[in-house]
């Protein structure tokens, strides 16, 4: 079977945890829109990190031979479109507001790892987050959007946004082409597709920290601190249109705090459908 091409092996090697997470109601929940700000706020945060440490080593590696074939820096590179959704959600100074849970550094300490010491499995952490983002884009974009009621013109959701990419369907044909044209031995091929399991179980422990660090925010009273801060948001955002805050900014003010779920128990749900559905949405599409 390892003679099949590198994207079919990785395919069939990351299927169990592929289904276990497409069969999990964490989905479902997103699915129906039940998703809060808070939540969405905290993963754009740690996608952060996360694409930060990637692309860094993508720079690092992107004229060895083990990686080169698969560099995409304007097609795929997330980092810049992160920054433009964490300023958006969390004002200019988001680099000092931004949480960075220990399981997300430990996902980065890896990416770093592998970059500086096994650059080979590189491959791996790029198809798995790349092609996954692409093929799920578009449909979390429109949940999202219409979920946390965000603007139509796309703030906050340069992330799902792939200007770069003009179709995808031959985008990911000609990745994938690239990808299985990658020389590597048997033994190369297995490290592979067994970072490639280890890349969504990192995954997965980030969003279980994540789960934790919205249950302690709901018990501390973040519920308050988040409505004031969108309350100071709406009416910030009104002035520089030169309006003063009206019914209107109430509404929306009032529909972004009734989204968020009173109690610790669905949050935690609610923070983990996120993982699900790009995990599923995006790896169903590859």
């Amino acid at each position: 079977s390892m003679s099949k091409d590198l994207s079919e092996l990785m395919k069939e090697a990351t299927k169990e945890v592929h289904e276990q997470a497409e069969n999990t109601p964490f989905m479902k929940n997103f699915q129906k829109g039940q998703v809060s700000l808070q939540e969405f706020k905290l993963v754009t945060a740690s996608l952060y990190f996360i694409y930060s440490a990637l692309e860094e080593e993508i720079e690092r590696n992107k004229a060895n031979p083990v990686y080169a074939p698969v560099y995409f820096p304007v097609e795929l590179h997330r980092k810049g479109a992160l920054e433009e959704d964490l300023e958006y959600f969390y004002g200019s100074n988001w680099r000092e507001e931004i949480p960075c849970p220990e399981a997300t550094q430990k996902y980065v300490e890896r990416l770093h790892y592998v970059g500086k010491n096994h650059p080979e499995l590189l491959v791996a952490h790029a198809y798995t987050r790349y092609l996954g983002d692409l093929s799920g884009g578009q449909v979390l974009k429109k949940i999202a959007q219409k979920a946390l009621q965000l603007p139509s013109t796309g703030e906050g959701l340069a992330f799902f946004s792939f200007p770069g990419v003009s179709n995808a369907t031959k985008f990911k044909q000609l990745y994938r082409s690239r990808m299985n044209a990658l020389e590597m031995d048997l033994a190369t091929k297995k490290r592979v597709l067994e970072e490639a399991k280890k890349a969504f179980l990192l995954n997965i422990g980030v969003f279980v920290a994540l789960q934790e660090l919205v249950s302690k925010g709901q018990e501390n009273g973040h519920a308050v601190q988040l409505k004031a801060e969108l309350r100071t948001r709406n009416i910030n955002k009104s002035h520089e249109h030169g309006a003063a805050p009206g019914k209107e900014s109430e509404r929306t003010n009032r529909r972004h705090t009734e989204m968020m779920p009173s109690k610790p128990l669905v949050r935690w749900i609610l923070a983990l459908s996120f993982l699900a559905m790009t995990v599923a949405v995006g790896l169903f599409a590859m």
